[in-house]
C-alpha cells in the first residue's frame, strides 16, 4: 500500500473490504469459489456498434451454466 495520508489509506481499506464482502456474497449466492465464478462469466460481453447515427446492441449467448450463475447471483 503506497498511500501516505490517513484519508487514502481508510479510502484503500474500505474499497479492500468493499470487494471482500461482495466476493463472499457472490460465493454464498452461487456456491462457487470466486475464481470460479470470474472464469466462467468472464467471456460473456456484448458489443455496441454505431454506423451512419444508428446504434446496435448485440448480447451475448449465455450456456446454461452461465445463466444458472447469474439467476443465483439476482435473487436477493
Amino acid at each position: 500500500m503506497f498511500h501516505h495520508t490517513r484519508d487514502a489509506i481508510e479510502a484503500h481499506l474500505t474499497i479492500v473490504f468493499t470487494a471482500l464482502a461482495v466476493s463472499r456474497e457472490v460465493q454464498a449466492r452461487s456456491g462457487l469459489a470466486i475464481r470460479n465464478v470470474i472464469r466462467q462469466l468472464r467471456p460473456l460481453r456484448s458489443a455496441t456498434i454505431a454506423i451512419n447515427g444508428t446504434e446496435q446492441t448485440f448480447t451475448p449467448e449465455i450456456p446454461d451454466a452461465e445463466q444458472a450463475i447469474l439467476d443465483a447471483l439476482e435473487r436477493s
